[in-house]
């Protein structure tokens, strides 16, 4: 476990900053970029769990946020360090228990007849906020992958979470009845 007993250290003052092995990059380097969102998105996880959820989210959103930092940690690894760092990154198993969350969660919600708008209540808003910057996480990881090795259940493991963040957008607008839903402006 790291000690972080000392925040300033001045390494990013020319715009470059460290990597997990060490080597430097540029502070706008695709691969940095990819773990800031990743970053940005946990943020915005923290936000929710702030809010009154509906049961058994609270425990799940920590395990999230948990594993959206061994997904930063991934990304902020270079592949050829990869082989030199044990227990980081993704498992299949997290995968699969986004899989499974969602298709719990999504069994007594009624199909949406319309687009939804971000909103409903507060709790609602902060999850299509969380899937929204998901998306972009999912497109930082996309231009990093064209230029760099990624493991590919990082790209798989964000397709999921934005899903199922839609999905708890809506089990907190009483699962989808206060759901705020589009229509065409004339």
């Amino acid at each position: 476990m790291p000690i972080l007993d000392r925040i300033t250290t001045g390494g990013g003052d020319k715009g470059q900053t460290s990597l997990v092995d060490g080597s430097r990059v540029a502070k706008c380097s695709a691969r940095v970029c990819a773990y800031g969102t990743v970053d940005e998105l946990n943020s915005v996880v923290g936000l929710i769990r702030c809010e009154e959820l509906p049961d058994g989210l609270f425990e799940k959103i920590c395990r999230i946020q948990n594993q959206l930092f061994d997904l930063g940690s991934e990304l902020a690894t270079p592949p050829a360090a990869k082989a030199k760092i044990d227990g980081w990154g993704l498992g299949d198993q997290q995968i699969k228990q986004l899989e499974d969350w969602l298709q719990e969660s999504n069994k007594n919600i009624q199909p949406a007849k319309s687009f939804i708008l971000p909103g409903g209540s507060k709790a609602s808003a902060l999850f299509h906020l969380a899937r929204t910057v998901t998306r972009r996480t999912e497109r930082e990881v996309v231009k990093l992958q064209q230029t760099e090795a990624v493991e590919p259940r990082c790209l798989l493991y964000l397709n999921r979470l934005s899903d199922l963040f839609f999905v708890w957008a809506r089990l907190c607008n009483d699962e989808g009845r206060d759901d705020l839903l589009w229509k065409r402006q004339s």
